[in-house]
């Protein structure tokens, strides 16, 4: 065997891209996967944009460019900003990432070093803590409740365990489905005011509501040690790649070192393309669309929900983005609970892997992006069933 970086010991697999293999089978009803829905792709329109861009600068498309990201791609989200969260953004500050999955790889090796202690929300975005995880960190949890993350918590993390990053997803929180109240976002951004901490804010989500008021970011209330993520995945396609991360001004030439030791700059290509279809089309009327049927398919799964499962078992009720947090009755297991539903056909991803502290064990994220209605009305009535037969064995009492 090959003697592997021991950082590589630190790092699970990820756990939904495991349980994504046992869905490949397609009598399997999903609600494990994070996907958007594929109906709702602007497949037309980006071809047309594809096919513009090659006749009309495909040389230039084709060849390298530069590791910040195109300009007019870089100006277009700093406009968005000011006209969406009403922050005065410098299109300098943005840099142009494979994903924003990217943008946390590079904040791991610009900030991170082995022992550091890393603040995240428990529950916790699994992605995050995998590609932080590469640069062994000390994972600190943090409490998430229906307003927000535990502030006092979050203080102690801060200043007496010395966290050097606090990563929080403010809107339609994955895997929660929660979003931080106007109070808590104040809360958190005098929290991180205070301390040396930087704070990453990822917002994959934040323009899928399709309910309740619109909140500014967390970032909008901090002048500093804050970076902002985005991502074309949810609202333009995922198979595009493409994010951004808006960085402190004395941090992006850091950043930008990073990604050229790892990629040398985003696909120009993609970049154009993408930037020939957002001036060609309007992309909220698109975001619209998307909203209405995730808005459609989210209360169809809770109505649902409150028909199928037995008393005791609790769920969110998220305003936007693509998921819903359920928690099953004390003495329950959702690994147990998982394995009953893989023989009902249907999957969902247990909770356990989103907690750095390894709690989490009768919690579960269900997707409501993916599944067309009449898999969402099937799926929830053979999870109802598998959780009616859980709640019949002497470990996981009826009622809770």
């Amino acid at each position: 065997m090959p003697a592997f970086a021991k950082r590589m010991s630190q790092v699970r697999r990820s756990f939904i891209r495991e349980i994504l293999k046992v869905t490949a089978d397609p009598s399997i009803i999903s609600f494990a996967g994070g996907l958007p829905k594929p109906d709702l792709f602007p497949t037309g329109p980006i071809a047309a944009a594809a096919a513009s861009v090659l006749a009309e600068s495909g040389a230039a498309a084709l060849q390298y460019s530069v590791s910040e990201g195109e300009p007019g791609l870089r100006q277009w989200i700093a406009d968005r900003y000011k006209a969406k969260r009403g922050m005065d953004i410098d299109p300098a500050t943005v840099l142009i990432t494979n994903g924003s999955q990217q943008s946390l790889d590079l904040l791991g090796k610009v900030f991170l070093d082995p022992g550091d202690v890393v603040a995240v929300e428990l529950p916790g975005y699994i992605g995050a803590i995998q590609a932080f995880s590469m640069f062994e960190p000390t994972f600190a949890g943090v409490p998430l409740g229906p307003e927000g993350p535990d502030v006092d918590r979050l203080v102690d993390v801060l200043t007496r365990g010395q966290a050097k990053m606090f990563y929080a997803v403010p809107n339609f929180q994955n895997p929660s489905g929660l979003t931080y109240s106007l109070a808590a976002r104040r809360a958190v951004a005098e929290a991180m005011r205070v301390s040396d901490a930087i704070f990453v804010e990822d917002d994959p989500y934040g323009e899928l509501r399709f309910m309740g008021d619109p909140q500014p970011p967390v970032s909008a209330f901090m002048t500093q040690d804050r970076y902002m993520l985005g991502t074309f995945s949810k609202i333009a396609a995922p198979g595009l790649r493409l994010g951004w991360v808006v960085a402190d001004p004395d941090s992006l030439p850091k950043l930008v070192t990073a990604k050229q030791a790892s990629d040398l700059h985003c696909s120009t290509l993609v970049q154009r393309i993408l930037m020939r279809y957002l001036a060609d089309n309007d992309l909220d009327a698109h975001i619209a669309t998307i909203k209405a049927a995730y808005g459609s398919q989210r209360d169809l799964m809770v109505e649902r929900i409150k028909a199928e499962f037995p008393e005791g078992v609790h769920y969110t009720e998220p305003e936007g983005g693509m998921f819903l947090w359920v928690t099953l009755p004390e003495g329950c297991s959702a690994f147990a609970l998982f394995d009953l539903c893989i023989k009902e056909k249907v999957a969902f991803v247990p909770g356990e892997p989103f907690f750095v502290d390894g709690s989490g064990q009768r919690t579960m994220r269900l997707n409501f992006s993916n599944a067309d209605p009449e898999r969402i009305v099937e799926g929830i009535g053979r999870m109802g069933r598998a959780l009616a037969a859980l709640l019949e064995t002497s470990s996981c009492p009826a009622g809770g």
